[in-house]
């Protein structure tokens, strides 16, 4: 009888370590194969790369990440990209996956870039859709890497915002980041559903990562999908400037695609995707 308890001690304790070590995200598991690491961006679910995984998970074993905040999965404190971080990394490492390949959209993007430039023998290749090393350099006229704190006048009246501006701002990024109208009621429908102090603080975290050194660490192989939209010209100027440290990337345009690469060109992204890791 003694012994029986201290074993179901035991698997308890683990559960508790176990959930604990995951507290930043849920992940979907589909497929089976050579494994990926779906990571997507800002403020969506893991939801974002359903169409994509349909596909890839016919050869692929596809782990679907949603970070806490996201969806229906809750918020933690901060720092909470950097938790997200290291977590990731203790769960490829604790289920022993072997290689994964990292597949990231925007935020999801900078993370792998982020991952793969500290841990240089954990993953086989990364594949960046729209993203970048610096946001805030994308976002701040003159950025030089000044750190943004978590409480100042912008980010309180974020806090306060009621609903319907907010949902009204939502609205308002979605038209300028997909063109493809009919995922616009899903993409509002996610954003509006983000827990507001992981969307004020966790964007101040990823405003605050600048990679733009660190990604010259990277040894493993970097694809880029990017986007086109608004400006082909002023978009290449803004990929070869911040990847210049990074001269081994790989990057590609997509036609007639703003942010959501994946909706609005979906063919072209999936058929890269599936060249890309082979």
């Amino acid at each position: 009888m003694k012994t029986k308890f201290f074993f179901l001690s035991l698997c308890l304790i683990f559960t508790f370590h176990y959930a604990k070590a995951q507290k930043s995200f849920q992940v979907t598991i589909l497929g089976k194969g050579e494994p990926i690491l779906f990571f997507p961006g800002f403020g969506c679910p893991g939801e974002v790369w359903e169409e994509t995984v349909a596909e890839i998970s016919k050869t692929n074993e596809c782990h679907v990440f949603t970070f806490a905040g996201f969806g229906n999965v809750p918020p933690i404190d901060t720092p909470w990209l950097n938790t997200i971080k290291n977590e990731i990394i203790t769960y490829v490492k604790d289920k022993k996956i072997q290689k994964p390949i990292l597949i990231g959209h925007s935020l999801g993007g900078t993370l792998s870039l982020w991952l793969s430039s500290l841990e240089n023998n954990l993953f086989k290749k990364a594949i960046l859709v729209d993203a970048l090393p610096c946001t805030a350099a994308l976002m701040i006229p003159n950025y030089k890497g000044d750190y943004i704190e978590y409480d100042n006048p912008q980010s309180k009246m974020m806090l306060e915002m009621d609903k319907s501006a907010f949902e009204q701002m939502n609205i308002q990024t979605i038209s300028f980041m997909c063109l493809n109208k009919s995922k616009h009621t899903i993409l509002a429908k996610w954003m509006n559903a983000v827990d507001r102090k992981t969307y004020v603080y966790g964007y101040i975290d990823m405003l605050n990562l600048d990679l733009r050194k660190e990604i010259s660490k990277i040894k493993i192989p970097v694809v880029i999908l990017a986007a086109s939209n608004p400006s082909l010209e002023v978009v290449k100027k803004t990929y070869e400037s911040q990847y210049q440290n990074l001269p081994s990337a790989t990057i590609q345009y997509a036609e007639k695609s703003a942010h959501f690469v994946m909706y609005d060109q979906t063919e072209w992204f999936i058929n890269s995707i599936k060249k890309a890791i082979q």
